[in-house]
């Protein structure tokens, strides 16, 4: 529906409902806006964090910058923005993330070293996605297909919930569109698909390998999409009058096989639960990104949690709202901050994806809405 949008257009139609609907921020007290983006080129390029907060209104005075870590860009940008803050060195930043992967394929345009193959640093379909969320399947049997469809169509299922009972409402910005038949208003995703069965899933080809387990049924859609949000140090929400609705505990990075990129979150989050000095029981609650639905199900393996656990993406994922690739982290904080407002009894939630190239990223977050209870998963 955005194929006659521009991508920085998308990104400051957030920034400006931001900056707007949060008032209480002067303007000129925005430190520094980091906007990622995978592919920085043409309407994604000439750094977004800068062209952004021109078009978005912000004054002169306010910098800017791009950020490239492929899928978690937006989650760089927020962890970058929010270890500055931490640091004393800003009071208010903007984080976000824009990928039109209509106009800007990922992959588009690259020119991978030849040495990556020839010296046999990585296998030669580890830049392909979905031949990395095979090997999973190969790796561990047990991740079976029927798990993953079962997985994908939970999701749908529950954004479709989701949806109905507006929990997406405060959050969304309606875009104007232009096509051919004239003028329309973006309202919802365009990838949902509630009606979603096993039978269907089943059936599905699996373009990645013959006879394969990924298929487009349980893997994220090919999505345009943009985020923004902002961090603010304790002292500035005091000042500006601000409600705060998570904080930042800790946040972790971790590589991996490039050809197993999909285990990428298992240690970034072991990393990240470390710094915090915390378990994984101690988490009530988990945004993890459905890259695929078998990437998902290694995490909740490895760490003993049901696929089927209400902790996790309670409000469902990519695979049925799309995955924007340097956009997606910042959608992952928005689900989170809602869910910690209905579940006060959760302390602790945590945000996590897998990066292509074997990466993962994490970060953990506190509900300021705590009760001093005890959610389900703890001390198991």
């Amino acid at each position: 529906m955005y194929w006659q949008t521009r991508a920085d257009d998308l990104v400051v139609k957030a920034m400006r409902a931001l900056i707007e609907r949060n008032p209480e921020i002067p303007t000129d007290r925005y430190d520094d806006v980091a906007i990622a983006a995978t592919t920085q080129q043409g309407d994604q390029g000439l750094t977004l964090g800068r062209t952004s907060a021109l078009l978005a209104g912000l004054p002169n005075s306010v910098p800017g910058l791009a950020i490239d870590r492929m899928c978690a860009g937006a989650m760089t940008a927020a962890s970058l923005m929010g270890g500055a803050i931490g640091f004393g060195q800003y009071d208010v930043a903007i984080a976000g993330g824009v990928e039109h992967m209509g106009r800007h394929p990922m992959g588009l345009d690259a020119d991978p070293n030849p040495r990556f193959v020839s010296e046999g640093i990585v296998e030669a379909d580890a830049l392909n996605m979905g031949k990395t969320a095979e090997r999973l399947h190969d790796r561990f049997p047990e991740l079976t297909k029927e798990r993953a469809d079962h997985f994908a169509m939970r999701s749908q299922q529950k954004v479709a919930a989701a949806y109905g009972a507006r929990k997406f409402e405060r959050d969304l910005v309606p875009v104007a569109l232009e096509s051919t038949n004239g003028w329309g208003l973006a309202t919802r995703d365009e990838h949902l698909r509630p009606d979603t069965t096993m039978e269907g899933l089943r059936d599905l080809k699996t373009p990645f390998r013959p006879h394969g387990k990924v298929t487009a049924g349980n893997a994220s859609p090919l999505t345009d999409g943009a985020t923004a949000s902002i961090l603010a140090s304790k002292q500035a929400v005091k000042k500006l009058g601000l409600k705060p609705r998570m904080r930042l505990v800790s946040f972790g990075f971790a590589g991996v096989q490039p050809e197993v990129m999909g285990l990428g979150p298992i240690p970034s989050t072991e990393r990240a639960l470390e710094r915090a000095g915390l378990k994984i029981d101690d988490i009530g609650l988990f945004e993890l990104n459905e890259a695929f639905a078998v990437q998902v199900l290694s995490f909740l393996d490895h760490f003993g949690i049901a696929d089927d656990d209400p902790s996790v993406n309670p409000y469902g994922g990519a695979i049925a709202m799309g995955h924007p690739l340097a956009a997606s982290g910042v959608r992952l904080m928005m689900q989170l901050a809602n869910q910690f407002e209905e579940h006060p009894e959760v302390r602790y939630g945590v945000t996590a994806m897998c990066v292509g190239l074997g990466q993962g990223g994490t970060m953990i977050w506190e509900n300021p809405n705590w009760n001093r209870k005890k959610h389900a998963r703890a001390g198991k």
